[in-house]
């Protein structure tokens, strides 16, 4: 439903977009179109959790009501690199990014004999990751100073924070997650041809391509089967010529 709701909007801002723009008649920035490479600078926030799956029995042999996977709000920085392919309507992105991003799993214990209360745990995991997403991006003509854009690609991910190397601390154990990972990447967004720079507005969703949970067989991770990183990116783009 979350996922339904931001398509949602983001349709209606770019209706609302296009609408305002035809009124627009002084068209900035006219050469953006006839270069072949641009360059930018990209900045925003990220939304990131996991897809979650337990293993077979986990409550009943692990004693847990039910475990929960809690998305997080991060932050990012990037540099872009456009290049045009033979038409003004279809560029190849290149945006190295880096992004912190943070995840909760909550454990729910059913109340113990004597107790009324349930007793909760956390775990919360924490990455510094350098992205690099390779994306086709797909533009309207020019409406004016207003463009409207799809986006589609793959990007790899490492996380310089990752503990895949750590030793296991059974007394105060943590989850342990891949340094790499592949993920598939979606969004759209709309373009205002400024004077001197092009700015952008994109939402983008990213799906994890792979399990990077590192099964360890420790308390925390024994119940979980599978751990699939995803994340909603909102950005600001500032885009000019070489």
């Amino acid at each position: 439903m979350n996922s339904l709701k931001y398509l949602l909007f983001l349709s209606v801002f770019v209706v609302f977009s296009s609408t305002f723009a035809q009124h627009q008649k002084l068209e900035n920035y006219k050469n953006f179109d006839k270069e072949i490479i641009s360059f930018g600078v990209q900045m925003g926030f990220n939304y990131t959790g996991f897809d979650f799956a337990p293993t077979l029995n986990a409550y009943s042999s692990y004693g847990f009501r039910s475990i929960q996977a809690q998305a997080l709000p991060g932050a990012q920085v990037g540099l872009l690199a456009s290049i045009k392919i033979g038409t003004p309507i279809l560029r190849l992105r290149l945006i190295p990014t880096f992004s912190f991003q943070e995840r909760l799993i909550k454990y729910y214990s059913a109340p113990k004999t004597n107790q009324t209360t349930e007793t909760t745990n956390e775990e919360r995991i924490n990455s510094s990751n350098l992205d690099f997403p390779l994306l086709f991006q797909i533009r309207t003509l020019r409406q004016g100073n207003f463009t409207a854009f799809a986006l589609t690609g793959i990007q790899f991910s490492l996380d310089l924070q990752s503990m895949e190397d750590k030793s296991q601390n059974y007394i105060d154990p943590f989850i342990k997650i891949r340094k790499k990972d592949w993920m598939a990447q979606f969004g759209g967004g709309v373009e205002f041809f400024n004077e001197f720079f092009k700015l952008g507005f994109e939402l983008k969703y990213s799906q994890g391509l792979q399990n990077v949970l590192i099964q360890d067989l420790s308390p925390v991770s024994k119940p979980i089967n599978s751990l699939y990183n995803n994340s909603w990116i909102f950005t600001v783009t500032f885009e000019g010529g070489k």
